[in-house]
């Protein structure tokens, strides 16, 4: 918690932390109208997996060329002006008139969120080296943060806006206005240069991360899916009585994800990455146990268990990956997080796929296996570790 002290001490720290909350307060809006978008539109649960894979692929375009913009802006600018258009993109999804129209405006949302993540990374990582603190995995934790309270706050003012338009653009306005005025504290600092260093092939670097990377998709996918998809779930399958209900699964999800980014790191310096790792899918899988029960209690608890046990595994993904041998880490660690990002984006859409193909309640049940495949995963990583 010392991290999480220090950036509520300074606006040094809690400037470019706010930017992390903001995304998901966003996004976390949206989420609150996707059954709306899906019924003015009169489309099914495939067109929006087909939809949300349209966000996934302009997040992947952005990553081919958002580096270079960021080392020409610098790291504090670069995160000042994605975040702000971020913002303002995200209201082109809500008014599409159609269904190509959505896609293509999700696309351009879907680049933005990839801009804005990396630079607001890279911000975060030059701060740290140059103040000589840490405070990433905190700042990831206001990112959970972020979505309690887009869609925990959002859920409440739901009943009351006639309009999604304009609870979205009321939305957009205070983060803009509030990212503009805390700008200052940041917007000078540049960003880290890009990592030259070339130590072998692609598929020679993977190759001893084949294990990790796996984990990372499979979790970061649950994530963008859960995100994305909680709440037609609980009104279509668990058929939750209020639809301010229906928007906390994602609300419970993302309190449980948060509280544990922010008291993980104890927890792991006495259990170990591995061990933490083995003990937070185990958590999740019970948590896909509860969901898939159907019954609107244990299933908003399972939403609940799911944040706490993905909410330690990422960060030690990244600490194992640092530590690969063959590489330096921030390739390790680039590795990981970039088919993370792949999940991340992509899941939603599969997740689509499969509801339009069979049920969402299967859609959960395939979400579940996958957590158990990378449990295995973890299980023979730690047992290799072990005999080493």
């Amino acid at each position: 918690m010392e991290s999480f002290r220090l950036i509520l001490s300074r606006k040094r720290y809690f400037a470019p932390v706010w930017v992390f909350a903001s995304i998901n307060i966003m996004v976390g809006t949206w989420v609150l109208y996707i059954p709306r978008v899906k019924e003015k539109l009169q489309i099914d649960d495939g067109d929006i997996g087909i939809a949300l894979f349209c966000y996934a692929v302009g997040g992947l375009l952005a990553v081919t060329f958002s580096s270079k913009i960021i080392d020409a802006l610098g790291a504090g600018r670069a995160t000042l002006y994605g975040i702000v258009v971020f913002s303002l993109l995200f209201l082109f999804p809500i008014v599409a008139p159609s269904f190509l129209l959505l896609c293509g405006s999700l696309v351009l949302a879907g680049m933005s969120s990839a801009f804005t993540d990396i630079a607001m990374n890279a911000l975060v990582s030059e701060l740290e080296k140059k103040d000589e603190v840490h405070f990433m995995s905190a700042a990831h934790a206001f990112f959970s943060l972020g979505g309690v309270l887009g869609a925990g706050i959002g859920s409440l003012l739901i009943g009351y806006v006639a309009l999604p338009f304009v609870h979205v653009l009321g939305v957009a306005l205070v983060l803009i206005t509030s990212n503009i005025l805390l700008a200052p504290h940041f917007i000078q600092i540049k960003g880290l240069p890009s990592e030259k260093e070339e130590t072998g092939s692609v598929l020679r670097l993977i190759k001893p991360l084949i294990g990790l990377t796996l984990i990372a998709f499979i979790v970061m996918g649950s994530e963008g899916s859960l995100e994305q998809w909680s709440k037609l779930y609980l009104e279509d399958i668990v058929n939750v009585s209020t639809e301010w209900l229906a928007g906390f699964g994602f609300v419970i999800f993302s309190a449980a994800m948060t509280l544990g980014r922010f008291f993980g790191d104890g927890v792991s310096a006495r259990l170990g990455s591995y061990r933490i790792i083995i003990y937070g899918l185990l958590i999740a899988i019970l948590g896909y146990g509860a969901i898939l029960s159907g019954l609107q209690a244990w299933s908003l608890v399972g939403f609940g268990l799911v944040g706490i046990g993905f909410s330690v595994i990422i960060p030690e993904l990244f600490r194992l990956a640092g530590k690969a041998k063959g590489m330096t880490s921030s390739q390790g660690i680039s590795l990981v997080a970039g088919m993370g990002f792949v999940g991340f984006m992509a899941g939603p859409a599969i997740m689509g796929s499969l509801a339009d193909a069979f049920t969402l309640w299967a859609s959960y049940l395939a979400l579940g296996i996958a957590c158990a495949i990378a449990l295995i995963a973890a299980l023979v990583l730690y047992s290799k570790r072990k005999r080493a």
